[in-house]
Parts: structure tokens; sequence; C-alpha cells
């Protein structure tokens, strides 16, 4: 069911006290891995998510954390909160966690080293940035839908009194279990103490808040699981775990990343987005259509460049509007894959290396050089949808910008062609 369609039926009701559930799940189940524990599991309640949802009286609370590692969300980022909006035109809370404390140790999931553990500044600037960039997928304005909150509210209370009877809920044996750190045991690589603290954190968070039900990727089992555990050593009914897929990137090899360029950003240009998807491989399409859109699966198109087609469009639209997607479409039709956004040819650099912010200037991006490196600093300047914050950076040589889309705030773009 789509989530248009779904918040047409509940719209009377969003206010209410005890909102009236549906028992056609299906915008549960879409795209969803695995819901745990189940009746069946040999630890588990005796209700399903499915059954608390149809006889609860209260909203749920529906828990998602992010970290703010960095200034920008792709595509697989959005599928949580997605999933997060779908349970919020059901009738219930969405608990949209910034874990502003936990940034700062970094999730070790899939890591195999220590992560850089980020300034209070840098977290802050990122998840500023992390909720502007939501704002077209959740409901931000339906009183009681949706509480951001901030981990810091409560870690940082913790004495140490706290941190030890935390601590005492896992032994090293259950830690070194973990995906990751079990690897990183076995390779003798370094496993300080402080990561274990993470698992634990979040795991608390669901206790500060009160969860009912937790949002994850298939890696976040072990983390939500934690986070039952503690529910259960504080007094409190244990939430449920929802595994949500690891997207797939646009090379249709490995997960969606920007550090393997196979990414297609929330930030970027509608014409930047519609050409990546059009790209989408063949046997990814199904895909990305269940986890990105609520179209119905068994209408759409049969032919594969139909599909592709539809898909970019939809994205599109979604972020950014009906008539930026049809602007997208006609311009991918005559003008090519560049013809959507305003060419600035490199050569009108005097000499390489050069500073982006002379580039900003000279482009007419900006009225100087000086206005550039200040919007650079004002986080307002993006390349290829990357946000830049050195305002000093340099580029050796014109290759290294060939192709790339330069942005200033929302509204200025320019491609660099040679």
């Amino acid at each position: 069911m789509s989530i248009t369609n779904l918040t047409s039926q509940v719209k009377n009701v969003v206010n209410s006290e005890s909102p009236s559930m549906t028992q056609n799940f299906s915008w549960l189940h879409r795209g969803t891995v695995e819901i745990f524990p189940q009746p069946t599991d040999a630890d588990s309640e005796s209700e399903s998510l499915e059954k608390r949802l149809v006889t609860t009286n209260r909203p749920l609370r529906i828990k998602y954390g992010i970290d703010p590692t960095g200034a920008d969300i792709h595509l697989g980022h959005s599928i949580p909160m997605r999933k997060l909006r779908a349970f919020q035109d059901a009738g219930h809370t969405a608990v949209l966690i910034i874990g502003d404390f936990t940034a700062r140790i970094g999730d070790p999931t899939g890591k195999s080293e220590v992560r850089r553990q980020l300034t209070e500044a840098e977290v802050a600037q990122n998840a500023q940035s992390y909720l502007d960039q939501v704002r077209p997928i959740l409901d931000f304005d339906t009183p009681g839908r949706l509480e951001v909150r901030y981990n810091s509210e409560w870690l940082s209370q913790l004495d140490l009194g706290k941190i030890v009877e935390l601590l005492s809920t896992m032994t090293v044996g259950q830690m070194l279990a973990k995906e990751g750190f079990a690897e990183r045991y076995k390779k003798e690589s370094p496993i300080f103490l402080h990561e274990f603290l993470y698992p634990l954190m979040q795991g608390y968070d669901s206790v500060a808040i009160e969860a009912d039900v937790e949002l994850g990727g298939t890696d976040q089992k072990f983390n939500i699981a934690v986070g039952r555990d503690l529910q259960r050593h504080f007094g409190q009914k244990p939430q449920f775990g929802l595994l949500l897929p690891i997207l797939i990137g646009t090379d249709g090899v490995q997960k969606m990343s920007k550090s393997l360029g196979n990414y297609v950003a929330l930030s970027e240009h509608p014409a930047q987005k519609y050409q990546k998807l059009q790209g989408v491989p063949d046997n990814q399409l199904e895909q990305y259509f269940e986890l990105l859109t609520d179209l119905p699966l068994d209408k759409l198109p049969e032919n594969p460049r139909d599909r592709q087609t539809l898909l970019a469009w939809e994205i599109v639209r979604q972020y950014h509007g009906e008539q930026a997607a049809n602007e997208a479409k006609e311009a991918a039709k005559t003008g090519g894959k560049e013809g959507a956004v305003p060419e600035f040819s490199l050569t009108a650099v005097a000499q390489f290396p050069a500073k982006l912010a002379y580039i900003l200037g000279i482009s007419g991006l900006c009225k100087s050089t000086g206005e550039g490196k200040r919007k650079i600093t004002e986080g307002g300047v993006r390349l290829d949808g990357d946000r830049i914050t050195d305002a000093d950076i340099v580029f050796q040589q014109p290759s290294d910008l060939h192709g790339k889309v330069l942005q200033v705030g929302k509204n200025k773009f320019v491609r660099l062609v040679p």
C-alpha cells in the first residue's frame, strides 16, 4: 500500500489517542528482511509485532538512530527513513535519535579499524545537514508524529556507577562475538575499550526513549538485541527489531557508498539524480522500486528501459517535485546526460593548481573569491553532492574536476567541463 493511500485512510484519526490500525500490513513488510522476535522463537514474548500494532491503545514509539559522522545522506540511508514515515502514516510516533554523543565514538559495526572520534562542532554541523535532507521524507508537521532527540541528553549524564552497571550486563565473550570485533580480534587488530561501549550506549537509547520498535540495517541486529536486553534489565517491555536491507549501489555490485562512487545523494541536482538512476542495472530495478518508492510492484513496465525511466522520474519527483522531474526527463531526452545543468569551461581558469574558492568566483556562482571562501565556510558549497568545508581546498589539474557539478546553495549549479 502506498504512503499516499495509507495517509488518506488514517488522516481522520492521526490526532486521536488510540489510532485505528489497519490489519493490512503490506506497508510493514514491504522491503523488510526480518522482524524479531517472532512468537515461534524460544525466547520471545507471546505476541508478534503485528499483534501489538492491532491491540495497542496508544501510538507505538518507533526508534531509528543516526550518527552524524558525515554531512550527506544517499538513497541507501533513505530506506529506514521511509519505513519510519510508513509507521508515522499508520498513526505511530517516529523517534529519530541524533547520535551526537555516540558519533564521538563511532559505530564499530563492519569496521576493520577504530573510527576517528569527531568533535562536538563537527557532529552538530552534520546533524543539521541530516535533518535538512530528510525533511522531504518524514512528517515534521503533524503533532505527535515525530520526536527528534539527541542522545547526549541522557548519555552525557551517565555517571561511573551507571556505566559500570551497563558494562555488567554483557561479557567480553558476547562482545567478541559481534561481527567486526571477532574479525579484528582474530587478526590481532586493536580493539579499544571505548568501542565496547557503543552497542551498550545504542541499547541504552532504547531505554531512555522507551522504544517499542527499533529500525536498522541487517548489520544492526546485534546492537538492536542489546537494546532489548537492556530494556529487560531496566524493567521495560523489550522492543521489536525490524531489519532492512542494505541497498546495492548503481554499479549493481557493491553496497551503495560514497567512497565507491556508486551512490545517489539526496542533495544532488535533479538532473544528476535522474542521470544516475537511469543507469541502474536491470537486475537491481525491482529492489530500487521496492525500497525507494511506493509504486505497486505488480504494475511496473515490462521493458527494462521504461522501468529505468519511471524509477528516475519517480525518485526525482519525491525529492524535488513533479515539475523538476519532468524537466530532468526532458533534458535527458533533448540534451543528453549533460543538458540539464549549465556548463562552465575550466579553460577560463588562468592556471592550475587552483583554489575552489577562485573557481566559484570566475564561474559566476559567487561574486568573488572572497564570497566563495565564505560560502564554503558556511557549508553552502557542494561538489558532485559532497559538501566542501575547506575554504582553501586546491585542485591540482583540470581533469580532477571534469564532469563534476559545482553547487552553491540550492539553486546555483554549473557542470565543470574541459
